[in-house]
Formats: structure tokens, C-alpha cells, sequence
């Protein structure tokens, strides 16, 4: 068994996974936090408009 002999080699080898990579973004994680309820609310208004029955 050889290990590897300088810091380059052993982060080839060792890449960090695209979810902790995504997970260790705290900016990324606050966009998702405003924007991921913001289209739910706007979908579920949006289907309440669409649901209203027509005055007569």
C-alpha cells in the first residue's frame, strides 16, 4: 500500500460529494429557503384563483 506523497494527489482522489458540496453553501441554502416557499405560496394562490366559482 502507498499513500499518497503530496496534498493534490489525495484531493483527486478524495473529491467532496456534490450534496455536502451544495449542504456547505450557506448563501445557496438561504436562496433555497426563501425562494422554495415563496413558489409553493404562489402555486397554491394561484390554484385558489383558478378554484373561485364565477359570480353570477
Amino acid at each position: 500500500m502507498t499513500e499518497p506523497t503530496n496534498n493534490s494527489e489525495s484531493e483527486e482522489r478524495e473529491r467532496m460529494p456534490a450534496m455536502q458540496s451544495l449542504l456547505d453553501n450557506p448563501f445557496l441554502l438561504l436562496f433555497i429557503g426563501v425562494a422554495m416557499p415563496t413558489v409553493f405560496y404562489l402555486i397554491w394562490g394561484i390554484m385558489e384563483i383558478v378554484t373561485l366559482p364565477v359570480a353570477p
